[in-house]
């Protein structure tokens, strides 16, 4: 089993937790609608920067769902993971869809960037809050310099502190678990059974740990005013009001306050 000298991040229960989750991974995500809208999302803004034939570097990728999908559209991945079952699963999609030229892995925490061979990477790429689950988001872009090209882009989808989806909580008598991502000491994730601390950065945060060397070109809301995917029963139950929330997601997710106040924001930096 993989283990870390880190000592901030419970790595093994992260592991345990994820590995689990790989075996359902996939089923309850293409069965989630609100999920499969957010991945086209985000999808249509790493696009807007990707040129064709980039070489992409993929932090915690899962069961390789967006490794497998930049590979279709010609692109090289070499994607990492930390957990074991999410691992294995994207050696089965690369032997299963034949993709061994254009797609690669390696079991590598995203703190320990250090260990990937590869460099001269065109993108890197991070979705769906895999970062949340680091203290210090400078512990993993302090190797980007060395493994991006000049020129090159960075997309992470992160989830900030502010969600006001989750502040409705509230009025349910949860006021703890409404303010849960305030808390700069983190908030505890119970996930297949495993506990583990996940912490929330804003785009303040986000753009110190990227450094100097980084600019920041775009910031996106993800579910600043519809539901998340945990309230996937709220678009097929509510279809009509689903749709107007989130025609008012589009029209304000590249605008201040929503594009930091949001269930994820998509952000994306430039290497000078």
């Amino acid at each position: 089993m993989y283990k870390s000298s880190i000592e901030a991040i419970d790595f093994e229960a992260v592991n345990k937790a994820f590995s689990k989750q790989s075996g359902h991974f996939d089923a309850e995500d293409f069965a989630n609608p609100i999920l499969t809208e957010w991945r086209q999302q985000v999808y249509a803004h790493v696009n807007s920067f990707l040129k064709p034939n980039s070489f992409i570097l993929e932090l915690n990728a899962g069961t390789g769902i967006d490794a497998v999908h930049f590979a279709r559209q010609g692109h090289r991945i070499h994607a990492t993971d930390i957990s074991d079952g999410m691992v294995e699963k994207i050696n089965s999609k690369i032997i299963g869809n034949q993709l061994s030229d254009k797609l690669s892995f390696q079991q590598c925490s995203y703190e320990e960037l250090d260990k990937v061979e590869a460099k001269n990477f065109d993108f890197i790429f991070s979705n769906f809050g895999g970062l949340n689950c680091t203290n210090n988001l400078s512990k993993v872009a302090r190797h980007f310099n060395a493994l991006l090209k000049p020129g090159g882009y960075a997309t992470m989808v992160i989830m900030p502190p502010v969600c006001l989806w989750e502040w409705l909580w509230i009025f349910k008598g949860h006021g703890k678990k409404a303010f849960r991502r305030l808390n700069k000491n983190g908030s505890m994730a119970h996930l297949e059974g495993e506990y583990f601390l996940t912490y929330y950065f804003s785009v303040v945060d986000i753009r110190k740990a990227m450094g100097k060397n980084f600019e920041l070109v775009s910031i996106e809301g993800l579910g600043s005013i519809s539901p998340p995917p945990s309230k996937a029963d709220f678009a097929i139950k509510r279809p009509k009001l689903y749709k107007f929330l989130r025609g008012l997601d589009a029209s304000l997710r590249h605008t201040f306050p929503f594009n930091r106040w949001a269930d994820h924001v998509i952000v994306t930096f430039r290497l000078a």
